[in-house]
């Protein structure tokens, strides 16, 4: 195997013959004519059909889907069981998800963690790594996928690959956007579905790359984990924006914690919620960072006080 396995995820499981770095980015028709379509509705949705209530439903479900589907329930609760939650609550979280238009359930979760994966090797090629320039990197990420030669199996866990409803919406994944489509023409008409779905997707997708694309280049970095070539970086200020996903530094330090906003002043919606859903009895179990032992390799990349809590 190329490159010597500092740490991995459970899902992720390489061959004796696995190679990290041996591979080739190819262009995905059905990820790039998907986005293509989403910018040219949104466009549409700008030049054609702009009003004020078609802006209101797009920043309303923005912020429905980024925060409550994508950050929490695919990210801290569906790939990294940051804590748990009622099979339904997780069902209507995680479809939300969907609704950002990245991919179902599986696909998320796949490509999460063979980025994660990759970043873990001590040879990180530049696709995983966002290590390109920001137009090349760009391409790659939204319209591309980085096809090993020789690559892992991966896995995913039998209570959610047996899951029924999960197993339904990833082969459906595009069009769940008719549980949202179809309401939103019927009472706003075609503008508000060209702004609820079109206009919103496209940027959810664009917004998404350009996080991971800065937080894996520069930005604040209050701690480092030896051995990786690929590290994170927290972009300060946007907290609200991103629902808490900009302190990705803090993630690749804490991988385990639904608290992404670990240092003061540090904005994390994203926990807000899930803090309000543990008060009601919809989240239990949630991992803070000192809930587990620190990674292999941690250390502060700066002197401070207190580890965070």
């Amino acid at each position: 195997m190329t490159g010597t396995l500092l740490a991995e995820t459970e899902r992720v499981i390489p061959r004796a013959d696995t190679s990290a770095t041996e591979g080739r980015i190819a262009w995905d028709a059905v990820k790039s004519l998907w986005l293509f379509a989403m910018m040219a509705g949104g466009i549409a949705a700008l030049v054609l059909t702009p009003s004020w209530s078609g802006a209101a439903v797009f920043v309303a479900l923005t912020a429905v889907t980024i925060c409550a589907g994508h950050s929490v329930g695919m990210h801290r609760l569906l790939i990294h069981r940051s804590f748990t939650a009622p099979i339904w609550v997780e069902h209507i979280l995680v479809w939300l998800g969907t609704l950002v238009g990245m991919a179902g359930p599986f696909g998320m979760i796949r490509a999460h963690d063979m980025r994660d994966w990759h970043q873990r090797q001590t040879d990180c090629p530049p696709h995983p790594s966002h290590g390109a320039g920001f137009w090349r990197d760009a391409w790659w990420q939204l319209h591309c996928r980085y096809d090993l030669d020789r690559p892992p199996d991966f896995v995913i866990e039998p209570r959610v690959a047996r899951d029924r409803f999960y197993r339904f919406v990833e082969r459906t994944w595009m069009a769940q956007q008719l549980a949202v489509a179809v309401p939103l023409f019927l009472v706003g008409g075609i503008g508000w579905v060209l702004s609820g779905v079109c206009l919103r997707v496209s940027i959810s997708l664009i917004g998404h790359w350009m996080v991971g694309h800065f937080a894996h280049k520069r930005g604040q970095q209050g701690w480092r984990i030896a051995g990786l070539p690929v590290q994170g970086y927290n972009l300060r200020g946007l907290g609200l924006l991103t629902f808490g996903e900009n302190w990705h530094g803090n993630h690749h330090a804490f991988p385990h914690s639904a608290k992404l906003g670990i240092e003061p002043g540090q904005l994390d919606p994203g926990y807000w919620l899930i803090l309000v859903m543990e008060q009601l009895g919809l989240a239990r179990d949630v991992q803070r960072p000192a809930s587990q032992p620190p990674r292999e390799g941690l250390t502060r990349a700066f002197p401070s006080g207190e580890s965070p809590v």
